[in-house]
């Protein structure tokens, strides 16, 4: 026979699948525009992260199952599964967030992605310690894994092809999907047999919903911290050697030479679903954001569908600099530079603090550029 659900179970292992997506999703976004440690932090964060979506819908699944007898979990098969679900995934969103999402790459990335959902099932099924006999449909296995590797695509789709501001949350929603899909079709497809020797079980220590509770909680607070590390810290000095710069008026931060080549250029940034532009005029910094940029004006942040290299080369390299792979800024907003170490950061002259960091091998050059400023003014 094959086994029966607890509804309630089941909503919960959805919900544990969207939340860890959408924590690994907005992490591997970001791997194309970080750079040394930062770059490393994100490839290792994302892994994480989905696969502990992977791995506690699993679970949580598995404990949603109203099975005949009382079932323990081996803990080395259970770690494996886990282990095995961080290297496959790791390897599908470095390949996929590592350049511009081509279909050859989405394809790979889908197939990895998908052998990471379908690897972390059957594992965590061999990790079942009971009298209990399962067999597996090969036609079932074989609609699970399908289902596991297209809408891995679909989902790696809409996370890194397109560009629409709500597209992370349908990515995310889509993953959710396909991890859920995968296990509870492989499940319809296992049929459960008890051995004939087996008593009758005696009950857990643990209810399954009360494990499946802790196990969720504990994933929840494991994506919330990640989730923390994504915030910004502008507010924050940077303790180490600071040098200032003359203080600049609002205006003067945000308006380019009138004779500057980027002059009447105008990028389409979008906010609310609304597509609109913003006059270069007002930029201040660009930030990459995976395949798409942020920009920021001195009080708001917008989304632009362009590139930071297709940003770039609409900028006047006299007023704008990209001081770091992912970051360009206006240099006469530039109100001072932090050093600690070998990392440096700089804060903008504007209503909002912003904060930018800046690359080791740009440090020097912005240095001199800032101080022949100091003299000039």
């Amino acid at each position: 026979m094959s086994p029966s659900h607890e509804p309630w179970l089941v909503a919960l292992s959805l919900l544990m699948a969207f939340q860890g997506s959408y924590v690994g999703l907005n992490f591997a976004r970001g791997i194309e525009g970080a750079g040394g440690t930062r770059r490393r932090q994100r490839i290792t964060m994302a892994s994480l992260s989905l696969a502990l979506a992977i791995w506690t819908m699993h679970f949580v699944g598995m404990l949603a199952a109203r099975l005949p007898v009382a079932v323990d979990f081996l803990v080395l098969p259970t770690l494996v599964s886990f282990l095995v679900c961080v290297l496959v995934v790791g390897f599908a969103v470095f390949f996929v967030g590592s350049g511009r999402p081509s279909r050859g790459r989405l394809v790979l990335a889908s197939l990895f992605m998908g052998a990471g959902i379908v690897s972390m099932h059957y594992l965590g099924m061999s990790a079942l310690h009971t009298g209990l006999h399962m067999v597996h449909q090969p036609t079932m296995v074989a609609a699970s894994a399908v289902i596991g590797i297209a809408a891995s695509g679909a989902a790696l789709w809409f996370g890194f092809g397109a560009r629409a501001p709500g597209s992370l949350m349908l990515a995310a929603a889509i993953l959710a999907a396909a991890i859920s899909a995968m296990h509870y079709t492989a499940m319809a497809g296992t049929e459960v047999h008890v051995h004939a020797a087996v008593r009758a079980a005696t009950q857990p220590a643990l209810s399954h919903g009360l494990l499946a509770v802790v196990v969720s909680v504990v994933a929840f607070l494991v994506s919330g911290l990640f989730l923390l590390t994504l915030v910004p810290d502008r507010g924050d000095a940077t303790p180490g050697e600071v040098v200032d710069f003359p203080p600049l008026a609002q205006a003067e931060a945000v308006q380019p030479p009138p004779a500057a080549p980027s002059a009447n250029v105008r990028l389409p940034i979008e906010k609310d679903g609304i597509s609109r532009t913003l006059d270069v005029a007002r930029l201040v910094a660009v930030q990459a954001q995976g395949h798409y940029t942020q920009l920021f004006d001195g009080e708001h942040s917008w989304f632009c569908p362009l590139t930071i290299s297709e940003v770039e080369a609409q900028l006047d390299p006299a007023v704008f600099a990209r001081i770091h792979r992912s970051h360009i800024v206006r240099l006469l907003a530039i109100a001072s530079l932090h050093k600690a170490g070998d990392a440096a950061t700089v804060v903008l002259a504007t209503k909002v603090a912003y904060r930018v960091p800046v690359a080791r091998s740009r440090k020097g050059w912005l240095k001199d550029r800032l101080r022949t400023r100091s003299v000039a003014a």
